[in-house]
């Protein structure tokens, strides 16, 4: 798969109107009011996985990262309910409404995850997912290209994400996942 396959054919204007939902999606959150994404038609209606991440634009410094990988709901709903989540990421202080301002934003749009042999996996193109004992972790492509990650660093640091040591992925019954993601940047416009 490709990452046309996860994104790539997302018209301009779907893409607008799901940055435009994330956005209201998280206002509303912050201000402690419901949000409902609308009836969502076209390529909106369409069950994706997503993961919403947010950035200060000042640093790059991550602020949250929360998504679904399994496709749950409509694109549209799945957006909003992820950008809503990503406020609240456990591992981060939570984003304040007076922070929103400096915060920018990346849709990952994914494609459906399938088993691959460690080998085979490949840095910048593959997500992964790696399951193991109870536990499981992942991290997006772009995570593992924009850290300059090796393959195998990569497959190590999904390990850790999981709890899991970093050699875990080696050990017998340990479920190696990849993924495409198409990422969708707010800041230039795709």
């Amino acid at each position: 798969m490709s990452d046309a396959g996860a994104g790539a054919e997302l018209s301009d204007e779907t893409r607008r109107r799901l940055f435009a939902l994330a956005r209201r999606a998280i206002e509303a959150h912050l201000h402690g009011t419901p949000f409902h994404a609308g009836d969502a038609g076209g390529e909106l209606a369409e069950r994706r996985g997503v993961f919403v991440t947010l950035r200060r634009r000042a640093d790059g410094e991550l602020r949250g990262c929360i998504g679904f990988v399994e496709p749950q709901d409509c694109l549209a709903s799945a957006v909003a309910r992820a950008a809503a989540a990503a406020l609240e990421d456990y591992r981060f202080d939570p984003v304040t409404i007076q922070e929103l301002p400096q915060l920018e934003m990346e849709i990952s749009v994914l494609g459906e995850p399938w088993a691959i042999r460690p080998e085979d996996v490949q840095v910048g193109i593959h997500g992964l997912i790696v399951r193991h004992a109870g536990r499981g972790g992942l991290l997006l492509p772009q995570v593992a290209r924009d850290r300059r990650w090796d393959r195998e660093t990569f497959l190590e640091q999904t390990c850790r994400k999981a709890g899991l040591p970093a050699d875990a992925w080696r050990q017998p019954g340990c479920e190696v996942l990849a993924f495409t993601a198409f990422v969708l940047s707010e800041t230039s416009g795709g």
